[in-house]
């Protein structure tokens, strides 16, 4: 029972925490959809998935220790969430020359984006590997550890599935898809701040 506590209490601290996933999952919510915000966040429970999978296999051990290939994953991350920014950073004005049509963010586009911020984020490799090496039980059973990841990954698809709700409803996101321009500069500039930081991550 203290295990399950544990594992319920630090997943839901680190879900809640601010990162690249909120910054991303509010963006397309407040500005696309509350359909593109809920799909961005199921695309971050899949990576979630991803991070427990490697992990119940042990391969989360060899890229916590493997110092170059903990780098590699660190730095994809890192220019995926820039070249993400950037983009938002390009946002015009409604009505501006230089402005081109919104292309619609397929149901495929935001999931695919939720999945790679979360799978290419290696302090989420460090949060779940060092989950289940130092809080789990090595006798603790197979199907009890899969259990624990399931819950993992839904309390991300959870948390997150809410913060979709909230920054697609309510009169409040339609004065901003006003100003959506600085809308989407400001998630962008959030993005390449997360990207620069993680290149500079260092595990401590």
């Amino acid at each position: 029972m203290a295990e399950l506590l544990a594992v319920i209490t630090i997943t839901l601290l680190a879900v809640i925490s601010p990162g690249p996933d909120f910054a991303l999952v509010s963006r397309n919510s407040l500005l696309r959809s509350r359909r593109a915000g809920a799909l961005t966040a199921l695309g971050i429970g899949l990576g979630v998935l991803v991070h427990v999978s490697y992990t119940l296999v042990g391969v989360g051990v060899l890229i916590q220790q493997s110092l170059w290939l903990f780098d590699a994953i660190r730095l994809a991350g890192a220019a995926y969430l820039i070249l993400l920014g950037v983009k938002m950073l390009r946002s015009q004005p409604a009505g501006t020359q230089a402005e081109a049509p919104d292309a619609p963010l397929s149901d495929a586009a935001a999931l695919r984006m939720g999945f790679f911020t979360n799978v290419l984020n290696p302090k989420t490799t460090v949060f779940i590997v060092s989950l289940f090496l130092q809080v789990v039980r090595p006798d603790t059973p197979l199907a009890v550890q899969v259990g624990y990841g399931a819950f993992i990954a839904s309390a991300h698809v959870a948390w997150f599935g809410l913060v979709a709700l909230c920054f697609s409803s309510g009169a409040v996101r339609q004065r901003l898809l006003a100003v959506r321009h600085w809308v989407d500069r400001s998630f962008g500039a959030l993005l390449v701040g997360f990207g620069c930081w993680l290149a500079l991550f260092r595990r401590g």
